[in-house]
């Protein structure tokens, strides 16, 4: 689709705890869409009380997290009639909230860690044994993760939970290379294996601009094999079945050190900042950064059609 003179709308920012990213990755995305001939509007969304102008081919989302991720801001747009880019409201809902894509993955047979829903009013044990990983199950970016070795650490970690919410996901603790894919139209993009060059893939090591203090190497595509690159590409293709996201996600995957995989979760709305993964294995396929936005709105806008 030739985006040459379309008005497009960019939603960016958010309430939630990665606004800073979302500007970010705005930033990218109205730059691309500007190389292409597009008009655009940027909206800075600071609450449910938005509006997107009525003459807009589409909107795309930038929203990264609680908000845009989660399904409230699909349903807004639909109420709207406004078309836009990336998962639907129920796919967005389920993607975002771990316990519920744990359970698809566990119904759809995609390899994923052993987990349990903890509550944290002090009645639940823990039956995992440790290390185990505590994550809030409605956060994106790393947001609240702990890897967990000691009884203590525990104490700690599920402490911190409590700001999240009433409960909090416990999965067993894989240890492997961090991997992730991108998907866009049901087709796995080239490998990336994500080395942080200490601790783990946490929100400073992802994001080393905002803290200044972060740093990551990425090997893209990832030094495996046929074989074991073929097997993570079919767990994440397979993680985006049993969800039902439409367009394009990204999913983080574990490889244990005797080569399976294990599927942590699936991103609806990835980063699209100038460190970003999803850009990064798309330029390696051949597709450059206003190229993949350019496919990412095409699917959209077929999708949308079709619902």
């Amino acid at each position: 689709m030739a985006l040459a003179n379309h008005k497009i709308a960019v939603l960016k920012g958010g309430p939630g705890s990665e606004r800073a990213v979302s500007l970010k990755s705005a930033e990218s995305v109205v730059e691309a869409l500007k190389s292409l001939g597009a008009e655009v509007v940027e909206i800075d969304v600071t609450s449910t009380d938005f509006t997107v102008p009525g003459d807009v081919v589409v909107a795309v989302n930038m929203i990264h997290g609680t908000f845009g991720e989660d399904g409230e801001l699909q349903a807004i747009l639909e109420k709207q009639g406004v078309a836009y880019t990336g998962a639907g409201v129920e796919t967005s809902r389920v993607a975002f909230d771990k316990n519920l894509s744990k359970d698809k993955f566990v119904a759809g047979g995609v390899p994923t860690p052993q987990s349990q829903i903890l509550k944290l009013d002090g009645v639940d044990q823990l039956r995992l044994s440790l290390p185990v990983v505590v994550k809030p199950p409605r956060e994106g970016s790393s947001v609240g993760v702990h890897i967990v070795h000691t009884d203590e650490e525990l104490a700690a970690a599920l402490a911190d939970a409590k700001q999240y919410g009433a409960d909090t996901l416990v999965e067993e603790f894989v240890d492997g290379k961090e991997l992730t894919v991108g998907v866009i139209g049901g087709e796995a993009l080239p490998i990336i294996h994500i080395e942080p060059v200490s601790g783990f893939y946490d929100i400073n090591n992802k994001y080393p601009w905002m803290s200044g203090t972060g740093k990551t190497n990425y090997h893209c595509p990832a030094d495996l094999d046929i074989e074991t690159t073929q097997r993570v590409q079919e767990a994440a293709l397979a993680a985006m079945k049993a969800v039902g996201v439409e367009v394009y996600g990204r999913v983080d995957v574990m490889l244990r050190k005797d080569g399976q995989p294990f599927v942590l979760e699936i991103n609806t709305i990835p980063g699209m900042t100038v460190s970003s993964l999803l850009p990064k294995a798309a330029r390696v396929a051949g597709l450059e950064f206003p190229q993949l936005m350019e496919r990412i709105i095409e699917l959209s806008l077929e999708v949308r059609r079709a619902g």
